[in-house]
């Protein structure tokens, strides 16, 4: 299921037998599927109405099953069977009758939704002589045609009357929704929302799931542990990190508990699915992103002489553009001035690997890296443990500032701790210390505790408040 609105696909492969049968695939243009489903499953004799709302059925049928990945989250490699003990009559081959392949030219960017919910509604039907169910049936709307009902209101018949018929959507082509590469701590952007908001669903329903606190886009530590539980529980490798397999049985698990493939569905809303993350920094651009930026470059040109220094501003301006040319020559990439996945990437990698030699403990003055990993409410690790010391010192000096127990577990002490500092500091006051809430705690704890071991009447370098 992608990060966004449903589209049309361009093609629809096709399984020509049962799901687990040996036969082969066929591609063919979406257009032409529901067209050949139509002139399959119902008569061009049939009153317009009836026509109609079938075909509204049967296109918000398939893009149910490709929306959801029904079949590519069981590790198949098609959209769709043409058995209609599971999905819908698609004949290879056939011709079509002339007056559905008109209308279906007309409506085939069309879908029935529930209202409230993006997702095209699994819209269950049968013929409704030979075979019964509780959705729509396809006799039935003759009868309902035959009486002056519209195909909007053949619909409300079987489906409810709180559905809408989503119009002119747009027609584009598909790929799986499975991230380039594996979603892993410190990787940030929509799709780790997706699997913390999915992640956090399942929960519901298999509660030794611990709960993401803040389903924020970043990839922090409670979403490692509910990570690496989930594949405990499904028998996936518990390394904590979202890879293909990983990817596609969260996405089975939360369509399952959602009931997504099913009439009754739980329904997807549309802030589940807003994209809230650019997946890439240029120049002219402000704010904290770039701040994180800046640092992880600023720290790394202490080893590469390559990249030289900049100020951490905030403002992706010329000089933070030339590091970043900078850092791309140096490691063999497109020297483009922006930072996209693949940069970032090399340059969150490559932080990392120097961290990876620095224990992250308390010693009194010692001021440590940013250690590369969002920490907020839920986190818990010897960093927060650290952070709390930080903060603790400093409330010494800023009594605005509430001093915490020093446990190791980012709770709401240290969350309204860390609001106070940033409101102090007059940074973003979100509560969770990236690179740059955590270079401004280090700083002022650093300048602090230096002040406070000089002798008397030796100037501190700074003014010190009281």
């Amino acid at each position: 299921m992608d990060a966004r609105l449903p589209i049309i696909p361009e093609y629809v492969t096709v399984h020509l037998g049962a799901p687990n049968a040996q036969a082969p695939n066929v591609t063919v243009p979406f257009i032409d599927y529901i067209t050949n489903v139509a002139s399959s499953e119902i008569y061009p004799t049939w009153p317009e109405n009836a026509i109609r709302a079938n075909i509204y059925a049967q296109i918000s049928f398939v893009l149910n099953r490709i929306y959801t990945e029904y079949y590519r989250t069981r590790g198949y490699d098609f959209d769709i069977t043409n058995s209609t003990a599971f999905d819908q009559s698609f004949v290879n081959g056939r011709d079509f009758f002339e007056n559905i392949s008109e209308i279906v030219g007309e409506i085939f960017n069309s879908y029935v939704v529930r209202q409230g919910s993006v997702e095209p509604l699994f819209t269950a039907y049968c013929d409704g002589v030979e075979v019964t169910c509780s959705g729509l049936s396809q006799w039935g709307t003759v009868s309902l045609a035959e009486q002056g009902y519209t195909p909007y209101e053949i619909l409300q018949y079987y489906y409810g009357d709180d559905i809408n018929i989503r119009t002119n959507v747009p027609v584009e082509n598909v790929t799986a929704s499975v991230p380039e590469r594996p979603l892993r701590l410190g990787s940030a952007g929509d799709d780790v929302r997706q699997i913390q908001i999915r992640l956090n669903r399942i929960s519901d329903n298999y509660p030794s799931i611990p709960k993401i606190a803040i389903p924020d886009g970043v990839f922090s530590f409670d979403t490692e542990a509910a990570v690496r539980r989930f594949q405990e529980v499904f028998s996936l490798t518990p390394d904590g990190i979202v890879g293909r397999d990983t990817w596609y049985r969260i996405q089975f698990l939360y369509n399952a508990v959602k009931r997504l493939n099913e009439l009754n569905s739980e329904g997807v809303t549309l802030e589940e699915v807003t994209d809230q993350y650019d997946e890439s920094a240029r120049p002219g651009e402000s704010g904290d992103q770039v701040r994180n930026i800046q640092y992880l470059l600023a720290y790394l040109s202490l080893f590469y002489d390559s990249i030289p220094e900049i100020a951490l501003d905030g403002f992706y301006g010329p000089a933070t553009e030339s590091a970043v040319r900078a850092f791309q020559e140096t490691f063999d990439l497109p020297i483009t001035g922006e930072v996209d996945i693949a940069t970032w990437d090399v340059l969150y990698r490559t932080y990392l690997g120097f961290l990876e030699t620095i224990p992250f403990k308390y010693t009194e003055g010692v001021v440590l890296p940013y250690p590369g990993v969002p920490l907020r409410l839920g986190s818990e690790s010897d960093t927060v443990r650290l952070l709390q010391e930080y903060l603790n010192f400093i409330a010494e000096f800023y009594p605005q500032i509430p001093t915490i127990q020093v446990t190791g577990y980012f709770g709401t002490q240290t969350q309204n701790a860390v609001l106070a500092f940033q409101a102090l500091q007059g940074i973003t006051q979100n509560g969770t210390v990236a690179a740059n809430t955590w270079n401004e705690i280090t700083t002022l704890y650093r300048d602090l505790y230096l002040g406070s071991r000089l002798n008397e009447g030796q100037y501190p370098g700074y003014e010190v408040g009281m």
